[in-house]
Formats: C-alpha cells, sequence, structure tokens
C-alpha cells in the first residue's frame, strides 16, 4: 500500500503534517496554565523557526507552581495521544489508544539469552581521555567538573554515592530494558559490565544486533533478545543476528507482548532515537508503550536521558556561577557584543534568577526533535508524581554518531571548549549516565516539591547551564571556531 504505516502523524486536510501537530500539541500543553501561550503558538506561521520561543514558554509557564508543570505534562501527552493514528498493514486507521485493544494478528515473538565469559566488575570505573578512572582518581574528576560548572554538585555527589557502595553494581534483581540497544548512550554496556541483566529491543537489522551480541560475549552480563516469530535461538552469532529484533513503530503490540512476559521487576529505559519527524513517530511508539506496560504491571520503574540542548530551569546557584563568569569576561569579549549590537555573547540569566531558565535549543536539530525530548520530559513528570520509580537525567554533550552527522553541529562541538563546555566521548557519557541509573534505582528518591528540581538533578549538561553567555549567542562563533580548527 502507498503512505506510512505504524505510529503515524494525523492527516489534516489530506496530509500528515508533523508542523500542525506540533502546533497542536504545544497549544494544548499549555492551554488550561498559559491560555496566551496556547493562542500564540496555535497561529503561528513560521513553526520551523518560531518554535523555540514556544518550547521556552512551556517551560516558564510551568514555573508557576509545580501543578502547573504537572498540568502541562499531562495535557501534552493526552493532546499527542489523542492525535497521533496507527496505520495497519492493510491500511485501516485507528486511534493510538485503540492499538492494544484489537486482537494483534502478528505471532509472538520469540526469546533468546546470550550470557558473556567476561569478568564481572563490581567496582564504579570511568573511561575519560584514554584512561579508566577509579577510586580517588574518579573523585577528583568529579571534584574538577564540578568547579569548572560542567556537571551539577549533585551529580557528583550520585557518582560519588554509587562509588562508596559497589553492591549496588549487581543488578541481577533488575531486568534493564533498553529500548534503542545499539544507541551509543545507553547502559546496555556498563549493566553487561557489573553482570546483570539486559533485555535488549533494537530493530531488526543484522548489523545492529551483531555489534549488540560482539559486546554481550565479551561482558559477565546476560543478554534476552527478541527474536522473529518461528526463528530458533543458536550459538552461532550471525544466525541469531539474522534474526534478532523487534519493530516498535510497525509491530508495536506483538514488542508489548514480549516485554509483558520478562520475568522480574522491569526498569524500561528510553534510548531510541531516528532522524527527522521519524523520531516523533518513535518516541509516541515508545510513550504507548510505556502506558500500556504501567497499566499491567506494577513493577515498572522508567528510565530516560534527556538532551542538553533544551530549555531547562536551573538553580540559582548555577545562575550565580554564570554571573561571575560573566563579570570576568574580556575586554575582546564586552567588545565583540558591543559591535554586534548585543546579538553575540549576551549573558545566560538576568542577574539573581532563582531559579534561572537556561535555553539552549538548538535551531539545527529542528521542533521534531524538541517534541520528541519533551514527550520524554512529560512522561517523566507524570510518571513521577504517579508513585513511579524515575530515573531521568541530563546527559553531556556527546560525540555521537548522530551529532557528527549534522556539520553545523560537529564544528560547534569542536568550537565549544572556547566557551568552558565540556563535550564528552560516548563511553564517558553512558557509563557516567549508568551510574545514574544506579543511584536512582537504589535510593528511589521521591519527588521534588516541583517538576523542575527533579529535572535539575544530577544533571550532567556539559557546562551549558553555568557559562557565562546564553548558548545560542555564542553558537554561531563557536560554529566558526570549530571548522577553523578542522581545518588547521
Amino acid at each position: 500500500m502507498e503512505g506510512p504505516t505504524g505510529v503515524v502523524f494525523p492527516a489534516i486536510e489530506g496530509r500528515r503534517s508533523t508542523t500542525a501537530l506540533g502546533r497542536a500539541v504545544v497549544a494544548d500543553a499549555l492551554r488550561a496554565v498559559d491560555p496566551v501561550g496556547a493562542r500564540s503558538a496555535e497561529h503561528e506561521t513560521d513553526w520551523r523557526h518560531a518554535y523555540l520561543g514556544h518550547f521556552r514558554r512551556l517551560v516558564e509557564a510551568g514555573l508557576l507552581s509545580g501543578d502547573a508543570a504537572v498540568t502541562i505534562a499531562r495535557d501534552g501527552l493526552a493532546a499527542l495521544h489523542t492525535r497521533m493514528r496507527v496505520v495497519d498493514d492493510e491500511g485501516r486507521e485507528r486511534g493510538l489508544d485503540e492499538v492494544f485493544a484489537a486482537s494483534d494478528p502478528h505471532p509472538p515473538l520469540g526469546t533468546a539469552t546470550v550470557g558473556g565469559d567476561g569478568p564481572v566488575e563490581r567496582e564504579f570505573t570511568l573511561p575519560y581521555r584514554g584512561d579508566r578512572l577509579r577510586g580517588d582518581d574518579l573523585r577528583r574528576r568529579l571534584d574538577a567538573w564540578v568547579a569548572a560548572g560542567v556537571v551539577e554538585p549533585s551529580c557528583a555527589e550520585a557518582v560519588g554515592t554509587v562509588l562508596d557502595n559497589p553492591d549496588w553494581l549487581d543488578l541481577r534483581d533488575q531486568r534493564i530494558v533498553v529500548l534503542g540497544a545499539g544507541a551509543e548512550m545507553g547502559p546496555l554496556t556498563s549493566v553487561l559490565r557489573w553482570g546483570g541483566d539486559v533485555v535488549a529491543v533494537d530493530l531488526p537489522r543484522p548489523e545492529i544486533w551483531q555489534r549488540v551480541l560482539r559486546t554481550a560475549r565479551r561482558r559477565g552480563g546476560r543478554l534476552h533478545l527478541p527474536l522473529a516469530p518461528g526463528a530458533a535461538a543458536t550459538d552461532d552469532d550471525q544466525k541469531l543476528a539474522a534474526h534478532a529484533g523487534a519493530d516498535l513503530l510497525h509491530r508495536l503490540p506483538q514488542v508489548a507482548r514480549w516485554l509483558d512476559g520478562v520475568d522480574g521487576r522491569l526498569v524500561l529505559g528510553n534510548y531510541v532515537y531516528a532522524d527527522g519527524a521519524t523520531n516523533v513517530r518513535v518516541a509516541v511508539a515508545v510513550d504507548a508503550l510505556t502506558r500500556h506496560l504501567q497499566g499491567r504491571r506494577d513493577d515498572v520503574a522508567l528510565a530516560f536521558l534527556a538532551t542538553p540542548t533544551d530549555v531547562f530551569a536551573v538553580p540559582g546557584e548555577a545562575v550565580r556561577h554564570a554571573e561571575r563568569g560573566y563579570a570576568r569576561r574580556g575586554v575582546g569579549r564586552r567588545a565583540l557584543r558591543v559591535v554586534s549590537g548585543g546579538r553575540l555573547l549576551h549573558r545566560n540569566y538576568p542577574p539573581g534568577a532563582d531559579p534561572g531558565v537556561n535555553d539552549s535549543l538548538v535551531p539545527q536539530q529542528g521542533p521534531n526533535y524538541a517534541l520528541a525530548k519533551r514527550l520524554q520530559r512529560w512522561r517523566a513528570t507524570v510518571a513521577r508524581q504517579s508513585g513511579a520509580t524515575v530515573s531521568f537525567t541530563v546527559a553531556p554533550p556527546t560525540r555521537t554518531r548522530s551529532v557528527l552527522r549534522n556539520r553545523a553541529l560537529a564544528a560547534a562541538y569542536a568550537g565549544a571548549h572556547r566557551f568552558g563546555i565540556e563535550v564528552f566521548d560516548p563511553a564517558t557519557s553512558n557509563t557516567l549516565m549508568a551510574a545514574l541509573l544506579v543511584h536512582h534505582l537504589r535510593t528511589g528518591r521521591p519527588a521534588s516539591a516541583h517538576p523542575w528540581q527533579d529535572e535539575a538533578y544530577a544533571a550532567a549538561h556539559g557546562g551549558l547551564w553555568r557559562v557565562p553567555y546564553a548558548p545560542r549567542s555564542a553558537l554561531g562563533l563557536a560554529v566558526l571556531l570549530g571548522l577553523g580548527g578542522a581545518r588547521t
């Protein structure tokens, strides 16, 4: 048949418009708390470029109260679930919330379990710039990051607590579900290194599974992976990879049945990513799966990694750190600000803001990326308020393959250190984030008085929250400096 299948955008006047959906969802999310902002989003005529202000307004409106933030999250989720559609293989269309009500015509997935023969590690170590930091060396690195404003103090404290409790790394009492098992930022490698059980979900692409299986064979944990219906488990990894995988976008009920059958406490980790509009479709599919499993089981914890290139409320101490840096700016940077008419290198926050609003949205990533990531934040907020265990952590800027494919972003990352931003290698980021996941699971932090405080807790933003300059006002210069560095 023609046209997309699986989870799709709603058709409006014959077109499945990502712009129309984005405007409508943001407007619905704001309507009860900020009706003026809702009308502004609804009538926006240049969504592709002007979405930045509307996504910032979602955060600012939520600062009115904790209830306001939760209302925005709930209404935003409801707007997505009400609007998004599912088209089956025969072209029949239904609402997203009906996808689990109908009988699934696809046979159930099989399961293979792969054990590695590597050692099980019970000490947290962190790969960093060619070394593997442990013990006091790792604590000194954490202290240095705090002093430089690269991570929040609560991040260093949480990782330090994991260092103090090495038995926490034994995750055999959990089933860590890694949605997007081939992603560079997921905890798959760390959990397997610590001897835990990983339930891996990714697309049925042999090249992904060959890489995942090689990782599993070298570690001490166990990997559980879905197999195509009728396929048999085998010790031949090449044959196993040829039949492994599951399709969240097009076979959502099939994946849900498979995960519902997993024994043990589920930690549903969302590490999926796709390019362009498909990113929203996959994010919505994962959210529908999340809500379905939460309705069927009472043992589901959730895990998310937030992008640092978004809008966040930040603690007053982060604002004061940025202000101290702004006061020390050099003559050259002051002159550049004057010559540019204030467009470049303006201050990150108004003096004394508490909380401040850090706006690190990057226009090149686009409104679909922003919506997909905001959806995850909304689900974390709603789940946390309902009493679920939620690990939500702001991850650092990282040299992932998806970032480096974008020439402007790659250049900006190459020049970011000139402004006090540290960009991490994937191995450092995913190991650090895995430690924070362990901390959240073992401590079970209760919800804070306001959702923004939960989002800010243990953030490893790479410095974006604490640099003197608003990130977008330095972005163009970072790109130029990065391109110049690449040519030399």
